[in-house]
Formats: structure tokens, C-alpha cells, sequence
């Protein structure tokens, strides 16, 4: 697996980063030590985690793993801040309470990229900066990202801390696949003109670009679980539908699976990492088998019957 740089910054990440999403819930421990030596195995380097993934029982599984047989040096920690309760909040106290907390559970002393989850109705945009800028500077996060802004919001935060000259933001995040394109209207522009890279979460179109609802729902899936049915539903739709045979067809073409040829067309694109979780360590290893990007004449065609679907 390849590895690219975050943007213009020193940081490099996995072409494909590992989610922990379903990680301490429906994810054992001993499953996620598969996945992640799978990732590992593969060349895989970014882990991504969140406060908001069962409650911190992600970060806490991740946190055991690094406590026993894996090495923290071996890994590139994203891990997101900026929680009250479930909803994104981006003032000083949400930003150091909760990357404090998060560092507790991970058992290490700092994360390699800190990602805001989004804004929130009263802090401004200038409290929100210099709360980043400071925990760069502290040393508990080597990077500052964003994610749930919207593109004129982001830039305003990125200029903030450029006017400061102080740690500017390197990253934002972002869902990005063949069945979500509106980052590419502005957010992906503006990070192209700030020098951020992008890390496209769902690569996989939360589990739909694989194929496996073209026909029914597994009762072992993500859509057939009953906290995270409304997480895939809204992608169980008509023009979600067409988008994903237009990737069979390609796959079938080119014999290989559809998992890979929708993560191949999204690491054609000019993304940092794109993010995918996995049920198994066996799905995962096969996920990452044949990491490639497409042929061009490939890349337009669903890049084509994308738009056109949506």
C-alpha cells in the first residue's frame, strides 16, 4: 500500500486508512486485533477513531491494542474532538476536554492528527482556532484538521489561524465515494488551494459500493443492525442502486470486486487517505488484496453514470 502526504504538510498516511467505528460494540477486541494486524500486514499505517464510536468503546478497544501486542510508533492516530453529548461543539473547553479525554482512553500521550467534528451555534470561529492552535502547540496533536464545516466556514477558521501565524489546518474530512459527491463543489476545491489534504470516510459508500444489498440485506450487515440501519438506509435507494451496478459492470470487466473498483476510482482522485471499515479481518484483508487505481476510460465512466444517477 501506498503511502501519501496529507495535503503539503510533512504528515504521511495510507493510501486507505482502517475506521473503528463498530470497534468495543459490535466489534470484539480480538476481531478488531485482526483487522488492524490485517491493516498492518497490508502496509496500512492511519486508524481513525472517534469519541463518538460507541461511546468511546472505539477508542478504548484501540487503546488495549496498543497496551498489548501492537506498537503505537506503527500507527498514524487521526482521533476527532469537539463533542457535547452527541453534537459537534467547537468551543475551547469541547476541544481540550475532549482530546484530554480521548488521550486517556487511547493510553497515549498525543494523536498524530486531531480532527474538529464541526461547529456548534454559539462559539466563534476565532475560539475555535486558537483552541486548535493550541493544542499544536502543545504537542498532544502533531496536526489540526476539520470536518463538518462547510467550505466558506473552513476557510474562515483556516484564515484565523494563518492571520496568527500559528499551526494552519492540514486536513479536513470528509464522506466522499461514488455515491456522495457534493464535496466536490467546494470543499475539495478549498483544500486544494490551501494545501489540505482530504480523507474521504464511507469510501465504501457505508458498506453499498461492495454490492452486498443488491439483492437483500445480510442479516449480518451494518443495514441489518439495529443502531446502524439509519447509518446505510439513506444510501438503499434508486439512483444508489444504479450507481453501484454501473460498478459491478466495471468490476466484472476487469475481474476484479466491486469494494476494490469503488476504492480504486476514489484513490484516483487527489484524496490524502480514504477510510473503510470492515465486519471481519478476513473482509478487510480482501479489501486490501488489490488496492489499485483504474484505467481512465474506467474512471470517467463511473465517474459519469455517478452524476447521472444523482
Amino acid at each position: 500500500m501506498q503511502q501519501r502526504h496529507v495535503g503539503s504538510s510533512g504528515l504521511q498516511v495510507s493510501e486507505v486508512g482502517l475506521g473503528t467505528l463498530t470497534w468495543g460494540r459490535d466489534t470484539t477486541e480480538d476481531e478488531a486485533a485482526g483487522q488492524l494486524q490485517a491493516f498492518l500486514d497490508a502496509g496500512g499505517t492511519l486508524v481513525d477513531t472517534s469519541p463518538a464510536f460507541g461511546g468511546g468503546a472505539a477508542e478504548t478497544t484501540v487503546g488495549h491494542l496498543l497496551d498489548g501486542a501492537f506498537d503505537r510508533a506503527d500507527l498514524v492516530l487521526c482521533a476527532r474532538t469537539g463533542y457535547h453529548g452527541a453534537s459537534p461543539a467547537s468551543g475551547r473547553s469541547a476541544i481540550l476536554d475532549g482530546l484530554d479525554a480521548t488521550l486517556m482512553r487511547l493510553g497515549t500521550d498525543h494523536v498524530d492528527l486531531l480532527v474538529l467534528a464541526g461547529p456548534d451555534p454559539v462559539a466563534t470561529d476565532e475560539e475555535t482556532a486558537l483552541a486548535l492552535a493550541s493544542v499544536a502547540a502543545s504537542g498532544r496533536a502533531r496536526y489540526i484538521g476539520i470536518s463538518g464545516y462547510p467550505a466558506w466556514r473552513a476557510a474562515a477558521v483556516a484564515t484565523l489561524l494563518k492571520e496568527r501565524r500559528v499551526e494552519p489546518l492540514r486536513a479536513v474530512m470528509t464522506e466522499y465515494s461514488l455515491l456522495e459527491r457534493s464535496p466536490e463543489r467546494d470543499l475539495l476545491p478549498l483544500a486544494a488551494h490551501l494545501g489540505m489534504g482530504v480523507l474521504a470516510t464511507s469510501a465504501l459508500g457505508r458498506g453499498v459500493l461492495t454490492g452486498k444489498y443488491r439483492h437483500s440485506i445480510p442479516p449480518t450487515s451494518r443495514a441489518a443492525s439495529e443502531h446502524l440501519a439509519a447509518f446505510v438506509d439513506p444510501y438503499l435507494t434508486e439512483p444508489a442502486r444504479r450507481i453501484v451496478e454501473a460498478v459491478v459492470r466495471a468490476a466484472d470487466g476487469l475481474g476484479r470486486s466491486a469494494a476494490d473498483v469503488a476504492l480504486g476510482w476514489l484513490l484516483s482522485t487527489s484524496i490524502s487517505s480514504a477510510v473503510v471499515g470492515a465486519r471481519t479481518a478476513a473482509q478487510l484483508a480482501a479489501t486490501l488484496e488489490t488496492v489499485d487505481t483504474l484505467p481512465q476510460i474506467v474512471m470517467e465512466a463511473l465517474s459519469d453514470a455517478s452524476v447521472s444517477a444523482l
